[in-house]
């Protein structure tokens, strides 16, 4: 290790350690969180676990009445999960790709994330899975679509297949039991890269049109809100036009997308900003309004205003409360619909993958947790689907969930884990 890197290290040690003390007991999670003062910090907390993978035989551990099993493995930092009609099950492997380092915290957080295997160089390919015989386990991998720049988003529509990387969404053609998709693309809209680098897909009911999360490039738009137009937001694309418009915005970091299906509404869960403490402010699961505000970078939580950022009064008093807190920091990135009957005792739902703090006092997330839903809302406290992704002293990870969906089979969730490299298969035990 390098001087500059012994130098990150110790500083990011002593401000965890100090900031320990005054770390909050409980998460703010729920539909009216506690949610602590925030605290300015000068230099921001930075903590992550080493990558360390999963020993032969190691698995996570399943709520009662579930068993989980390797559906995928061997995969290249796997982030998202796609299931054709036929069954075939799509994986984008991808991986962040930092601008080189400017500051010493610019440093010191790429170490961070290297350490953990979160950046590095991206695989930009989309894999295809196939369980023929319906084990659960699948037997044949085939490369479906190569050459991108970092994929995430998919999405199909009659015989198009969309794909979100980062700098905008492409479209090919697409015949039933494709294993492979071949040339350039189609390019139908174009997105900045760079920052939050993830572009999740989803389609509306009806297939007409097409919605895409673009997240911020900054914390709190600490290049200016210029770099930022555009950004923090989810987008509409009507397929039939080709038009294209901002659907709502303020939304720091919106990665993953669902449907309710009873009020038929739009939700989203979103990563907030860094830098006010453990659980100040924190990540949230909401439903989307058409034109709706809410708050990134000027509030958050409603009208609770970041004193960091110049201020704009006509947006705060615009911002949008969120429908449910997650707690500070957890990462939450993958979310799914999930059906009563889906798995047992699991009434309707949204399913969350939450990738895991790498910037508070004490790590939040590294869990697949549901959230229950009554009447199109959120009813009642997060409970664990799949965790032990973190050893007990918090110093490895042997996995981080991302993305999720419901199984081929309809009865299981597959779930992305980018440390562990294998896509997870949840089911009834």
């Amino acid at each position: 290790m390098d001087f500059m890197a012994q130098a990150t290290a110790a500083v990011g040690g002593i401000m965890v350690a100090l900031r320990r003390f005054g770390a909050p007991r409980t998460q703010a999670v729920g539909t009216a969180p506690t949610i602590p003062e925030a605290r300015r910090q000068g230099l921001m907390t930075l903590k992550m676990p080493s990558a360390h993978g999963w020993a032969p035989g190691q698995l996570p551990v399943a709520a009662a009445g579930l068993k989980v099993n390797a559906f995928a493995s061997g995969l290249d930092h796997p982030r998202w999960i796609e299931v054709l009609p036929n069954g075939d099950v799509l994986v984008a492997e991808a991986k962040e790709q930092p601008a080189p380092p400017r500051t010493m915290m610019d440093r010191a957080m790429q170490a961070t994330m290297r350490r953990a295997h979160a950046i590095g160089t991206s695989a930009n390919r989309i894999s295809l899975w196939r369980d023929a015989d319906g084990d659960g386990v699948a037997e044949t991998r085939e490369v479906f679509l190569d050459g991108q720049n970092q994929p995430f988003g998919m999405a199909l529509a009659g015989g198009t297949f969309y794909v979100g990387n980062t700098d905008g969404i492409v479209a090919f053609p697409y015949t039933d039991g494709a294993t492979r998709l071949e040339g350039p693309g189609r390019r139908l809209v174009e997105f900045k890269p760079g920052g939050h680098w993830t572009r999740s897909l989803i389609l509306s009911p009806d297939g007409s049109r097409l919605y895409a999360g673009v997240g911020s490039l900054s914390n709190i738009g600490d290049k200016g809100m210029a770099v930022e137009e555009g950004r923090a937001a989810i987008w509409e694309l009507e397929l039939a036009s080709g038009a294209a418009r901002i659907f709502a915005s303020g939304l720091r970091n919106a990665v993953g997308m669902a449907w309710e299906p009873v009020t038929g509404s739009l939700w989203t869960v979103v990563n907030e900003r860094d830098g006010l403490g453990d659980e100040t402010p924190p990540d949230y699961l909401t439903s989307v309004r058409e034109g709706g505000f809410y708050g990134w970078p000027y509030c958050y939580w409603g009208q609770t205003v970041d004193d960091r950022v110049a201020q704009d009064a006509e947006m705060v008093a615009r911002a949008i409360t969120p429908d449910y807190a997650l707690g500070g920091h957890t990462a939450s990135l993958g979310l799914c619909w999930m059906p009563e009957g889906t798995l047992p005792g699991f009434p309707d739902g949204m399913v969350i993958g939450q990738h895991g703090s790498w910037n508070r006092s004490t790590l939040s997330g590294y869990r697949l947790v549901f959230v229950p839903f009554e009447n199109g809302r959120p009813a009642g406290v997060p409970r664990d689907i799949l965790w032990g992704f973190l050893s007990e002293d918090e110093k490895l990870a042997h996995g981080r969930p991302v993305g999720v969906t419901i199984g081929p089979d309809k009865a299981s969730l597959l779930m992305a884990d980018d440390v562990g490299n294998v896509i997870w298969r949840i089911s009834a035990a």
